[in-house]
């Protein structure tokens, strides 16, 4: 038992020495760089003693600083949100299982969802809630026209395409259909295009623009944290920041921030590429979504923190994408991602068993 306590120990402390040494090479592309006065460090070092019973590395205080100008010292550093927090708010255990984009449709078989046409779970195809062979998957796709095709275990938009199959082929390209679910090989989904609100598509045409929200869940209530919107940029069919999309805050009436983040040293963006200006533009059904979301987060027993991505349909409906229950923090595009001065909130997390330290 020591020995294990021990190698999770290691394990900690070299996950977050390779968060530190990630938000160094951001912060080193940055354009702006602030430097934090003594008085700022003893703020920051002062509310974490007291809320998490430590110090942290200033360094992610000093990239949001320098990144949007604004001070706080309740930026919550990355590298203690994914070693320490982010384990005791969600069971690592259900992780994998709940957050696979396959069975999206059976934990939330009542709300709008993009048309599912065939799944692939671990190597097994299914149409309809029924196993076909693979023959019959390739049979259902071949005249799809339009779609999304995505793996299902992964974030931050990896592997995600949207393709015109016709005929069995990928429109533009020599590749077959056998060959693109030969490329995806196993855990993936192929979905219809969303058909988003007018107001959502006028700030990227090219891509689903969706709504990020984080909630938390105490007992019996489901709290907000924040909301953000993710924009593609030109021609671009993904909207994460990490796939090159850009965010800005929600407010709660629904209006965007003035400002924009995307990669480091792409910051403080007014407008869209398709020239929307983002300060004060209203976002369609911005409450439906927020009241939405908060309804299913309670059907996740497991999972305290939760992030959720929804579009907004052409007829102003909410349209489920999406949710993770090991999700970033948009603390750019929005500020202190738990709030101003949450040290009930975090020792209130502290409290639980951190379930991460076997799945690193």
């Amino acid at each position: 038992m020591n020995s294990l306590r021990s190698t999770s120990k290691i394990k900690k402390i070299v996950q977050e020495f390779s968060f530190w040494h990630e938000i160094r090479q951001k912060y080193r592309k940055l354009k702006i760089k602030r430097r934090l006065t003594w008085k700022q460090r003893r703020e920051i070092q002062s509310f974490f003693k007291e809320a998490i019973g430590r110090r942290v590395p200033l360094i992610w205080h000093k990239f949001l600083y320098s990144r949007t100008g604004v001070y706080s010292p309740y930026y919550i550093p990355v590298g203690v949100y994914r070693t320490e927090m982010i384990g005791r708010l969600n069971n690592f255990m259900f992780k994998d299982a709940y957050a696979d984009k396959n069975v999206a449709d059976e934990l939330f078989p009542d709300i709008n969802q993009p048309k599912t046409f065939v799944k692939n779970i671990n190597h097994h195809y299914y149409a309809e809630g029924m196993p076909i062979t693979d023959e019959k998957a390739l049979e259902l796709c071949q005249n799809l026209g339009d779609v999304i095709i995505k793996p299902s275990l992964l974030t931050r938009g990896q592997g995600v395409r949207r393709v015109t199959i016709a005929q069995g082929r990928v429109e533009g390209s020599q590749q077959t259909l056998a060959q693109l679910f030969a490329e995806y090989d196993r855990d993936f989904i192929v979905q219809s295009v969303v058909k988003q609100h007018e107001r959502m598509a006028a700030l990227n045409p090219a891509s689903a623009n969706t709504i990020r929200l984080l909630t938390y869940r105490h007992d019996m209530e489901v709290r907000l944290l924040y909301a953000v919107i993710r924009i593609g940029r030109a021609g671009q069919v993904i909207d994460n920041e990490s796939a090159g999309g850009i965010s800005t805050y929600i407010d709660a009436n629904g209006r965007l921030g003035k400002y924009a983040y995307g990669a480091p040293g792409y910051d403080h963006i007014e407008k869209t590429d398709s020239g929307i200006t983002l300060e004060g533009y209203q976002i369609p059904s911005f409450d439906a979504v927020v009241e939405t979301v908060k309804a299913l987060h309670m059907r996740l027993p497991y999972f305290n923190i939760a992030a959720w991505d929804f579009a907004v349909g052409e007829n102003g409906e909410p349209v489920f994408i999406e949710w993770n229950a090991d999700p970033d923090l948009s603390q750019s595009a929005f500020g202190p991602a738990f709030g101003e001065r949450p040290i009930a909130l975090l020792k209130e997390i502290y409290q639980s068993r951190n379930t991460r330290h076997s799945y690193w």
